[in-house]
């Protein structure tokens, strides 16, 4: 079931693109501002609105870390902003000068697409915030575009209804024509590209257009090249469709309509999940947040409405499920994706995914492997990335079998990993009793009579009772 749990109503003119982070949800307007909101409490930033531009935006998206926020205009350029203060970092114009219409940050944050009116395609190199490549294509205005889940092709779609695959070299790979009235809107699912028919490559996409139509599609990838192969058409809306997204995993696709409706469909068979109709004029924009339950749609009507999702809807499971029902070394990579976006880690995904890291590959992760094989140079992240995954080695030993209670610390009622004794002979985790004592108590938790000492003594045969513990669980 989808559920309307908010109605944004801060623009005064279209809303036309609305995109989430972790967490965060950004929209653009005609009115010429981008607004920033929490999803906590969907309470607008204090820096927002974003004020830069000098027309209309068209579209919003952010790196997949969250750090930062791209926006296009009509008046021909991209800027790029701190997601974290509304800084403005960079503002891209546009070589021709022409209107920009779509925008899109690649899988690993490394380069920046922009598209405009006059069918110029320019790919930015984030890090310099400088021109990498561009391009053109021959007839219409670019309106849509997405990446492949490994950032090694971007996808365009123009108004003149022609779908171009392009490699990370800006060199066109293929160009078909999909709708006939014009492309409105492209997407391609986060999850990994998967083995297709005759030993190829192949990921799904979807494209929708002024036809009416929402088609799904195969790109493959073979010896003799790439192919864009029709799958099917999905149908319910009575007129052009504006918007399509995947969920996360690509299980579901909505769509928005001059219809006035948003259609959720369940991809793998087509059917139609939720046929929502609240706004009052044309869906524009339609997004569905990378790790919780929540989907975005904007409209005319100047408002963005969220939903959200209950647990049983296909592509909705969290990842909290995900951890206790899979045993975390049968994860795909797409599981581990998912994880790592859940712990704030999205700007790891097309890193990991480039190195294949499943579930049995993210446990076997070390300080070596990070360093040399994944050849992440900072000592905070490797650290972040080991406490999670040694987070989550926890959460699999407390999920397989009951702890022992003498091996929970009894501050916390957690699994000890550094016990140690205090002076009332019981033993608790360092970190905790340090803290119980620096907030100046000095009673014992347990006795809550006095400590004649604070000194704490490391309990080393509890912890190897606990390692061996751990082992027999893990087996």
């Amino acid at each position: 079931m989808a559920t309307l749990i908010h109605t944004l109503a801060d623009h005064s003119d279209d809303v036309n693109c609305c995109a989430f982070s972790s967490s965060c949800l950004a929209t653009c307007s005609l009115d010429k501002t981008i607004r920033i909101y929490s999803l906590t409490d969907f309470a607008e930033l204090p820096y927002s609105p974003l004020r830069g531009h000098t027309y209309a935006v068209h579209c919003c998206c952010f790196s997949p870390s969250g750090h930062l926020l791209a926006s296009c205009s009509t008046d021909g350029t991209t800027v790029v902003w701190d997601a974290r203060d509304g800084r403005v970092l960079a503002v891209l114009g546009q070589p021709s000068g022409s209107p920009v219409r779509v925008c899109r940050f690649s899988p690993d944050s490394a380069y920046l697409v922009s598209g405009a009116a006059d069918g110029s395609v320019v790919l930015w190199n984030v890090y310099s915030l400088k021109l990498y490549r561009s391009g053109d294509v021959k007839d219409g205005s670019l309106v849509a575009c997405a990446f492949s889940p490994d950032g090694n092709f971007f996808v365009t779609g123009s108004s003149c209804g022609d779908l171009t695959i392009w490699d990370d070299k800006m060199r066109c790979l293929c160009n078909e024509k999909a709708h006939d009235l014009g492309v409105t809107c492209c997407d391609i699912p986060s999850h990994p590209i998967s083995d297709g028919e005759h030993g190829s490559r192949s990921i799904q996409m979807a494209s929708c257009g002024q036809d009416n139509k929402i088609k799904v599609w195969l790109i493959l990838f073979a010896d003799l090249g790439v192919e864009l192969r029709y799958k099917s058409t999905l149908s319910g809306h009575s007129a052009p469709v504006l918007a399509c997204a995947f969920s996360y995993d690509g299980q579901m696709l909505v769509s928005g309509s001059v219809d006035k409706c948003v259609i959720i469909y369940e991809t793998n068979t087509g059917n139609i999940l939720h046929t929502l109709s609240q706004h009052t004029r044309y869906i524009t924009t339609c997004a569905f947040a990378p790790c919780s339950l929540l989907l975005a749609t904007g409209s005319m009507d100047k408002t963005v409405n969220i939903w959200q999702f209950d647990n049983e809807q296909p592509g909705a499971g969290n990842i909290v499920e995900n951890e206790s029902k899979v045993a975390v070394e049968n994860w795909s990579e797409d599981d581990v994706s998912a994880w790592l976006c859940a712990q704030g880690l999205a700007d790891l995904v097309g890193l990991f995914k480039a190195n294949n890291i499943d579930g049995r590959e993210l446990l076997n992760l070390t300080k070596e492997s990070l360093t040399n094989e994944l050849k992440i140079e900072s000592l905070g992240l490797r650290s972040k990335i080991l406490q999670k995954i040694e987070e989550l080695r926890m959460k699999m030993v407390s999920a397989s079998a009951p702890v022992p209670d003498e091996f929970l610390c009894p501050i916390t009622r957690e699994l000890m990993k550094d016990p140690v004794i205090a002076a009332d002979g019981y033993s608790y985790e360092k970190e905790a009793m340090e803290n119980w004592i620096s907030s100046k108590r000095r009673s014992s938790p347990m006795t809550n009579l006095p400590l004649h000492t604070l000194m704490l003594t490391p309990n080393r045969t509890l912890k190897m009772a606990i390692s061996r513990w751990q082992e027999t669980q893990q087996k």
